[in-house]
């Protein structure tokens, strides 16, 4: 069992930077690829982005690329998520997901599913 908690979420204006935290707790974290999925209010829940195991490889949705950065800290279980250059669009609850990476490569990217999931803390980009 692994468990997931988001923080640092908060109320920003366009333009601004928020940095996302997910620490980890539970069976060995570094086994584990970890992505960062939102959901905006009245839409479906959208892949942001994920790094590997080993933090050498990441990936991004189009929508983000450029500005977000997501990086690990396998020492200390957690994951994060840097966004710079926020917009009002970026508004949502972020949730941080842990996978067990396909035959144990290396891989960053969107999974049809995550084996656990974070409770999620809400990003709010003001125009």
């Amino acid at each position: 069992q692994v468990q997931l908690v988001e923080s640092g979420g908060g109320l920003v204006q366009a333009g601004g930077s928020l940095r996302l935290s997910c620490v980890a707790s539970g069976r060995t974290f570094r086994s584990y690829g970890m992505a960062w999925l939102r959901q905006a209010p009245g839409k479906e829940r959208e892949f942001v982005g994920a790094i590997s195991w080993s933090g050498r490889n990441t990936d991004y949705a189009d929508s983000v690329k450029g500005r977000f950065t997501i990086s690990r800290d396998n020492a200390k279980n957690t994951v994060y998520l840097q966004m710079n250059s926020l917009k009002p669009e970026d508004t949502a609850v972020y949730y941080c997901a842990a996978f067990e990476p396909p035959l144990g490569r290396d891989y960053a990217g969107p999974r049809s599913r995550y084996d656990y999931w974070g409770q999620g803390t809400q990003v709010t980009v003001s125009s």
